[in-house]
C-alpha cells in the first residue's frame, strides 16, 4: 500500500526517513501535494504492507492512504 505522510516539522520528516531506512521501508521525501495541507512543506511517500500504526510517532501530523491519485485520510494527530 502507498501512504503519504505529513509532518509537523522538517526535522520530523528527516527522523521518519531514517526510521524507514533502518527498517527497509521504501521512503521518498517530497513536497506536500497541493491537494493536502500541512504545517511543514515536506511529506513522505512510503510503500508499506504492515500495520501503519506501528510507524506513527509524535512527529506525524497526518497519514493518507494514496490509491489511484486519491488520498484518504486515515490518521490525524489530536
Amino acid at each position: 500500500m502507498t501512504y503519504t505522510v505529513l509532518f509537523f516539522t522538517h526535522s520530523g520528516s528527516i527522523k521518519f526517513e531514517r526510521k524507514c531506512s533502518k527498517n527497509n521501508i521504501q521512503c521518498e521525501l517530497m513536497p506536500v501535494p497541493r491537494s493536502l495541507s500541512s504545517n511543514c512543506s515536506i511529506s513522505a511517500k512510503i510503500n508499506f504492507e504492515g500495520n501503519i500504526q506501528d510507524l506513527i510517532d509524535d512527529e506525524i501530523e497526518k497519514i493518507f492512504l494514496t490509491e489511484n491519485s486519491n488520498n484518504k485520510l486515515i490518521y490525524e494527530a489530536e
